[in-house]
């Protein structure tokens, strides 16, 4: 099973699996489709977005472990 971690890029984590975009969005990071995204890791991303990053990694690997 694939899993990701803090360090995982926005974009290795959509090449894992693109129904990742729908939780990243469904989390408030509407910005999955902007190219500058995809070299962000998770951890980076929720940075901007004054999210916590363990919350959306382990709703990103549920969502992955539930496929």
């Amino acid at each position: 099973m694939a899993k990701v971690t803090k360090d995982t890029l926005i974009g290795e984590a959509l090449m894992i699996d693109m129904g990742i975009a729908e939780v990243l969005m469904e989390s408030g990071m509407h910005c999955v489709g902007c190219p500058a995204s995809q070299a962000e890791s998770i951890e980076e991303a929720c940075a901007v977005h004054g999210m916590e990053t363990q919350p959306l990694v382990d709703k990103i690997n549920e969502y992955l472990a539930n496929k």
